[in-house]
């Protein structure tokens, strides 16, 4: 692991930030959820209990500001959403962040000292895992999507990393790291003592050794403390939600079950507790604490979602026969939930293959199968009926290339429809803007795409959907000055500078749009200048 002592006080340099960045994503290996030795991807983990964890003091704050924390997590999320195993999917993203904000919402002081801005994003990975990064950005593995069996053992694992940004464990891992920068100095002073009073070369040797070792351990146990305060905090987050507890411990016992194929390390150089020492302590508070009065039932979202995350898990044909397999046993159970993911996962593969007649028949038949059937009596189903992600789905097929027109004309009215019944949902917005552009209606795209942009600033996607309707509208211009804001979204401003120059060089550029170009370009340019000056005053 990566020593983070080395650093000194951060400042907003970019090439302490980097270095900063690269250093997290190498320690989140000691804050992982679980333990398996094999290789993953990097992550950073912990919880905390909300009653009985120590207030955190100002070298917390004094080593790493929220501010400054937040900075680098965004330019960590710049980095991961280039990357090719980033899941870009509306649906689970928009899943996750619901998911995560009923779990935030329900606990006071679940944002922590910070007020964290919570965001929900899943990577594609086979290993169960998920991972907190600085600033409040937390990741799930698509395997852990997977094998989750309820919601309650979401929710422990996403409270459980809620747990971490609450209690700010990266900024205390630093000053912990800072205070034991000193034990190995201390050491080689007292080992040049010892040599120098002849003690011997391998005495001294042993010393400077010794204070290496205590040094490492204390990081160890640090990691080790903050993972059983994330435990903690997950415990009482997701029991204020209303999850049953004993999912944390169906899932530890999942993780162990993992462990076993991989091997787990000794305790004393491991940097989690043992998984049964986790199970021994959270069945302890549940024993003392019962369970909330009424459990949340699984909602239909968490099952199609778990179905997209099979399909986009593994898209050579290989994995789709697998996740194929696995719907047909799913439509074979008599879990009716179940029976309806099979069948909204068989729709959504069968889209991914090409096959919009298949993926229309499999969707209606998902459909239906929510529905209430005449003449039978049943309970009405808790929780939503999956609308959102049903229509979805509808609308992508209808969208998709080589249908009819009128097929296509259909899937933009009930696009507008989804719009106008779920005015909040990022992902009805960002597909009502796909429709009007595949429908030709560019200009009406560009206007909503503008009204968007002006309310959603930190969205790239919009500003990247927007220089596309202005492309099939032959505004150059426009077009190259709208992926420029896009870049500068992502922290490339060399490309952003770039395409303003394009931008420019317009045949179609105004006046106006000039002196737009001009003010931004010249805007960026500094931003660029005083980044350089800061790389070199970190060099110093």
């Amino acid at each position: 692991m990566l020593q983070l002592s080395s650093f000194r006080r951060p400042s907003p340099a970019p090439a302490l930030r980097r270095a900063l960045a690269t250093a997290f994503l190498t320690a989140a290996a000691g804050l992982a959820l679980a333990a398996p030795t094999k290789p993953t991807t990097p992550v950073l983990r912990g919880l905390a209990d909300v009653n009985s964890l120590p207030t955190l003091g100002d070298s917390a704050r004094a080593d790493l500001s929220p501010v400054f924390e937040r900075k680098i997590g965004e330019e960590i999320m710049n980095d991961i959403r280039r990357d090719r195993d980033y899941l870009d999917d509306d649906p689970i993203i928009e899943f996750l962040n619901n998911f995560g904000d009923n779990l935030v919402t329900a606990a006071p002081g679940a944002r922590g000292e910070t007020n964290a801005d919570f965001f929900f994003f899943a990577v594609r990975d086979p290993m169960i895992n998920a991972f907190a990064l600085p600033g409040g950005f937390i990741g799930v593995h698509s395997q852990l999507l997977i094998a989750a069996q309820n919601e309650s053992e979401m929710a422990s694992v996403l409270s459980h990393e809620i747990g971490h940004v609450q209690q700010r464990h990266i900024a205390r891992m630093i000053g912990q790291q800072k205070q034991d920068a000193l034990l190995p100095l201390a050491a080689l002073l007292l080992a040049a003592l010892v040599g120098k009073a002849g003690g011997g070369a391998d005495a001294a040797i042993g010393v400077a050794m010794g204070g290496q070792g205590l040094a490492i351990q204390r990081q160890l146990n640090f990691s080790r403390d903050a993972e059983r305060e994330a435990d903690r905090v997950g415990f009482q987050t997701m029991r204020a939600a209303g999850y049953d507890t004993s999912g944390m411990v169906g899932f530890f016992k999942r993780l162990q079950s993992t462990t076993r194929l991989y091997g787990e390390a000794p305790a004393w150089l491991s940097s989690h507790p043992l998984t049964g020492e986790r199970i021994a302590d959270i069945q302890a508070r549940i024993r003392e604490n019962p369970k909330p009065g009424r459990i949340r039932p699984d909602s239909i979202e968490f099952h199609l979602v778990r179905a997209r995350a099979r399909v986009l898990q593994d898209e050579s044909q290989k994995g789709r026969d697998e996740a194929q397999s696995t719907f047909e046993s799913q439509m074979a159970e008599q879990n009716t939930q179940h029976q309806t993911a099979g069948m909204y996962g068989m729709a959504f593969l069968s889209l991914k293959q090409g096959d919009l007649k298949a993926a229309q028949s499999w969707l209606d038949k998902a459909k239906a199968s929510v529905r209430p059937k005449p003449g039978v009596f049943s309970a009405e189903r808790p929780g939503s009926n999956g609308e959102a992600m049903f229509a979805q789905l509808d609308i992508d097929i209808k969208l998709a290339p080589g249908q009819p027109a009128d097929v296509l004309a259909q899937g933009v009215q009930e696009a507008h429809q989804v719009y106008n019944r779920f005015p909040l949902s990022r992902m009805a917005a960002r597909q009502y803007a796909d429709a009007l552009i595949a429908s030709g209606k560019l200009e009406e795209a560009a206007q909503f795409l503008r009204d968007q942009v002006q309310q959603y600033r930190e969205e790239p996607k919009l500003y990247d959907k927007l220089a596309k309707a202005y492309a099939a509208q032959g505004k150059i211009a426009l077009q190259h000055m709208a992926l420029a804001e896009s870049y500068v979204l992502t922290g490339a401003l060399p490309a952003a500078v770039d395409q303003l120059d394009l931008a420019r060089k317009a045949k179609d550029v105004s006046f106006y749009d000039q002196s737009v170009i001009d003010a931004r370009e010249r805007e960026l340019k500094q931003r660029q200048k005083d980044e350089k000056q800061e790389k070199k005053d970190e060099d110093r």
